[in-house]
């Protein structure tokens, strides 16, 4: 029965999302909900989270907290008649399988390229003042 409501809660999200993707290339919608709206389903799509989820704990905190706070908040920039219009659009068109951004994919390695970069080149200048 619970897991029921985890799939029902699952796919609302995923309509969710779907409609956010299609407000974000409405016009009628204002730029500042359209460009979170960009950064917020590039993310949910993206193959490759943030915060990695065999890290524990932490690993499912962007996909159970951060991406439905990002949703809500972008839900309450746009006007209601007009996510309405998207979320029928998005039930229309509702697929099963989850789109894939690639270029949002490759964002999230850049970001931890440079955070690995900065933590080797700090640790190295540490490590070296300390000889």
């Amino acid at each position: 029965m619970a897991f029921e409501k985890w799939k029902a809660k699952a796919r609302r999200l995923k309509l969710e999302v779907h409609a956010l993707y299609l407000a974000s290339r409405d016009r009628r919608v204002p730029w500042h909900a359209r460009a979170l709206a960009v950064v917020i389903v590039a993310y949910a799509f993206s193959p490759i989270d943030l915060i990695p989820d065999p890290i524990p704990v932490l690993g499912y905190l962007d996909d159970l907290i951060l991406i439905p706070l990002g949703i809500a908040l972008v839900i309450k920039l746009i006007p209601a008649e007009l996510l309405q219009e998207c979320r029928e659009k998005a039930a229309l068109a509702q697929t099963d399988g989850k789109p894939q951004n690639w270029v949002a994919g490759g964002v999230i390695i850049l970001i931890w390229l440079i955070i690995f970069g900065f933590t080797f080149y700090y640790l190295g200048a540490i490590f070296s003042s300390a000889d």
